[in-house]
């Protein structure tokens, strides 16, 4: 893989849009969710050690991430048991990811990059932004969590001002076009960066 850019923010800061935006000007893009999915998936890696611990999260269709949920929205501590199975299978998956592109650019978009210290194999991060009215709205938006389990993911993940001043590259989520005109100036600086090499 010529150069890989971590691309990170919070819950419903745009991320799979920008990533989307990665992808359309040729960029190689591993999601880590996408990952997860599958590893949750009929026959994924982590649905035996998953059964193990939550029985009752287990389906002939894999793991349900909706159950899931409702076990952690009961038990948060439990969240360090889950992440003890996945994270190394999703590391697996990344890296089998970057040798099938060996020439891409890569991005890969990992919502908790900082908090797992993903950032260590970045060639540079990338963080997406957005105002916290417009996040919210995103979230809640979907249908597809209460507020407070909302503010559950956002307990674990890094505040974004953190992750910014981390990150190499910042960008803001506000509109499709403003998105789309900071992604290809990442690119552009990026493929400066190669060429200076």
């Amino acid at each position: 893989m010529r150069f890989r850019l971590g691309l990170t923010g919070s819950i419903g800061m745009g991320k799979s849009t920008t990533a989307r935006l990665f992808a359309d000007l040729g960029c190689a893009v591993w999601d880590a969710d996408a990952a997860v999915h599958r590893l949750y998936g009929p026959g994924g890696a982590a649905v035996a050690p998953m059964q193990a611990l939550f029985p009752e999260a287990v389906t002939d269709q894999g793991v349900d991430r909706t159950i899931l949920r409702d076990i952690l929205a009961r038990s948060p501590e439990l969240i360090g048991k889950i992440e003890a199975i996945v994270h190394p299978l999703v590391q697996q998956d990344r890296l089998a990811f970057m040798h099938a592109h060996p020439g891409k650019i890569g991005v890969f978009d990992i919502p908790l990059l900082f908090e797992t210290g993903g950032d260590v194999g970045m060639d540079a991060v990338a963080c997406v932004t957005v105002s916290p009215e417009i996040q919210k709205k995103r979230v809640m938006d979907r249908g597809t969590m209460s507020e407070k389990q909302f503010q559950q993911i956002l307990a674990r993940q890094y505040p974004i001002a953190e992750k910014i001043a981390r990150s190499d590259y910042v960008i803001e989520t506000d509109t499709l076009e403003h998105a789309s005109a900071q992604v290809q100036d990442v690119l552009a600086d990026i493929e400066r960066r190669l060429n200076d090499a």
